[in-house]
């Protein structure tokens, strides 16, 4: 049985609140399921290395697989609406999603090569990637679900956003740089593309993402029970919910055109447009892990102080306005830095990646940090936003579909954004990169500047334009999530008297 919530942690007008620590804990989850998206980032290194597939294939393939991954969206989010056993509705598919992922993961890159070489091996890659997008998505689906529950109260529930901002720019500066001293140690016999690099990444991933879902799993047990559910009884849902939700949901609508077009360009920006960058453009492959050290902890500092001050005082719609426009700004500028400037001069020994401080060097660190804290604030904000327009359905149906609501987002993002490993791909083979991706050694034209830093900043520049767009119609303000959280208070008292 979960332990009971502390009252102090139940407030006036149907308001509950929760430790910050598990606001805290909880935020692994994301990170969790993060750290095999980054795993996956690499994939086109060993398609084109060990499966035999060229650029636009191994592009096309990443495609593919999220395609998948959204079809199986509203599936799974279907069965967690319908979910509320022993151990709640969100925990059990955080545990058996990350097992899948570990497990399958595991086989992609430790038996695919050991297969005849041919046909069968990308049929197999195929077969055990679809597997392994289940447990994605299983995992996924509760990140977004269990906001609802973990607090309604509009100061605290922006708060998972300043944590899961920071887990993610440590996390994804952190791997980097151990991804980076992978390939390093492992050069002689491939770098990025031999097996020995994938299995010691595959290791770390599955090692630290299991840690952090039973972080989770323990962070969200006291409040993953029916009376933090909606309006605090089972409602029935159908399939048909779907399509009316999506259809008379405003909220959601927006939410969905706004994040899906952000994490788009976020994708785009994948680990090969990275390596491209340090390695081949700048000139040296360890710059990259010493450059992000040097940026990590002011970029965590400006994300959680950004989110934490600027969403809980003027609420998250305004929040995401705040960190679009000045996403806009930042990335124009790193932008013009990379195409205008000399990348490298930030190192004088290519071999060791040591940081030289030359005027790009410098503009580089100070954009970084502050461009990390206003994209923290709208790529983070979305997914403690879907818990609002999971309030505003109760408010506007009665009904509580907190996984319908999550994997509508997931959904249309996950189909929109599944296109940008794909764009990267046409964009180096537009630069003369059939291929390989670029890596130290390659050369460095000018088309190939111009595209890297298209696809690092410009597609960003163009999502948080779309933020622009659909927040102008989005119509969750701080004041009308005042007015919901008092009606669903008042249906959660009804439903209580007539129990």
């Amino acid at each position: 049985m979960s332990k009971p919530i502390n009252p102090k942690y139940l407030g006036e007008n149907g308001i509950h609140r929760v430790p910050l620590w598990r606001i805290g804990g909880f935020a692994l989850n994301n990170t969790a399921t993060n750290l095999y998206m980054f795993l996956m980032n690499y994939v086109s290194f060993y398609l084109m290395g060990w499966v035999g597939v060229g650029m636009v294939l191994a592009s096309s393939f990443s495609m593919i697989m999220r395609l998948w991954d959204g079809v199986t969206d509203p599936i799974v989010g279907f069965m967690v609406d319908k979910t509320n056993g022993k151990f709640g509705k969100n925990r059990p598919f955080m545990v058996i999603g990350n097992i899948i992922l570990c497990v399958t993961s595991f086989i992609l890159f430790h038996v695919t090569h050991k297969l005849p070489e041919g046909p069968i091996r990308l049929v197999f890659f195929i077969i055990m990637s679809a597997i392994y997008y289940i447990g994605y998505t299983s995992q996924c689906v509760v990140t977004k679900s269990a906001q609802s529950c973990i607090t309604n109260d509009p100061k605290q529930r922006p708060l998972f956003a300043s944590f899961d901002g920071v887990y993610n720019t440590v996390l994804f500066a952190g791997i980097a740089i151990v991804a980076a001293n992978m390939a390093a140690k492992h050069q002689a016999v491939g770098g990025y593309s031999s097996t020995e690099y994938f299995h010691d990444l595959w290791l770390f991933v599955a090692i630290l993402s299991g840690i952090f879902t039973t972080i989770a799993v323990i962070s969200i047990a006291p409040k993953d029970r029916s009376e933090f559910f909606g309006t605090g009884k089972a409602v029935k849902v159908g399939l048909k919910d779907y399509w009316e939700v999506l259809k008379n949901n405003r909220a959601i609508q927006m939410l969905v055109l706004s994040a899906s077009s952000d994490k788009l360009a976020a994708t785009a920006k994948t680990s090969a447009v990275t390596v491209a960058m340090f390695a081949c453009i700048a000139g040296s492959t360890k710059l990259q892990g010493n450059i992000t050290a040097m940026t990590t902890v002011p970029s965590c500092i400006i994300t959680f102080l950004s989110i934490s001050i600027i969403a809980t005082k003027l609420g998250q719609r305004k929040a995401m306005i705040i960190g679009s426009v000045g996403g806009i700004i930042t990335n124009a500028l790193m932008f013009c830095l990379w195409v205008f400037g000399d990348p490298t001069t930030m190192t004088n020994d290519p071999a060791a990646g040591t940081v030289a401080f030359s005027f790009f060097t410098i503009a580089y660190l100070v954009g970084t940090c502050v461009q990390a804290g206003f994209q923290g604030i709208s790529g983070n904000i979305v997914i403690p936003m879907t818990a609002d327009c999971a309030d505003y359905e109760t408010y506007r149906s009665g009904k509580y579909v907190p996984g319908l609501m999550g994997t509508l987002f997931s959904f249309v993002d996950k189909i929109i954004s599944s296109f940008a490993p794909m764009i990267a791909g046409l964009v180096f083979t537009a630069v003369g990169f059939a291929d390989h991706n670029p890596v130290e050694g390659d050369p460095v034209t000018t088309e190939l500047v111009i595209g890297v830093a298209f696809l690092a900043y410009g597609l960003i520049i163009l999502g948080l334009l779309c933020n622009l767009i659909a927040m102008k119609y989005y119509p969750l303000t701080k004041e009308k999530m005042a007015e919901i959280q008092d009606k669903v208070a008042a249906i959660k008292a009804a439903a209580a008297q007539e129990a």
